[in-house]
């Protein structure tokens, strides 16, 4: 389908999606990119963050994804993320325990203070993406 290319996301555990789209956002380690039909190749760790794909039909969808890869290339985008959750799949109350938790760990050590922060900041960027795009039902 001209002005469309092919995406799949997959995680270790299911295949999440695999359609056309028009346009993608996702979060790179190391900032949020957009991605267009035709594209040249690219290459990207994923970091924690939003997953904005554009459907052909103008319908968006929104996930959470958090850390692994994608792949543009010959114009299809391949993302295999470590864990994708769809935004209306989110639960704010489980989110905001995780939060919680996660905010309690224990900092001490240069691995004990990477973990916490993971988990602060994921658990932040899952009501992000709640809080603008979630299910309010």
């Amino acid at each position: 389908m001209p002005g469309t290319f092919e995406c799949s996301l997959v995680t270790p555990d299911e295949k999440v999606l695999d359609e056309p789209v028009a346009y993608a956002s996702f979060p790179a380690h190391d900032g949020q990119v957009g991605i267009a039909p035709s594209r040249a190749p690219l290459l990207a760790e994923l970091g924690d963050g939003s997953l904005r794909l554009d459907f052909p039909d103008g319908g968006k969808r929104w996930f959470f994804i958090g850390g692994g890869f994608a792949q543009m290339k010959d114009n299809k985008l391949s993302i295999v993320a470590d864990e994708a959750v769809p935004a209306e799949e989110i639960i704010k109350s489980k989110v905001e325990k995780e939060l919680e938790s996660a905010t309690a760990m224990e900092s001490v050590g240069e691995e004990a203070v990477a973990k916490k922060q993971r988990a602060v900041s994921r658990a932040r960027a899952l009501l992000e993406l709640f809080d603008k795009h979630g299910n309010k039902h």
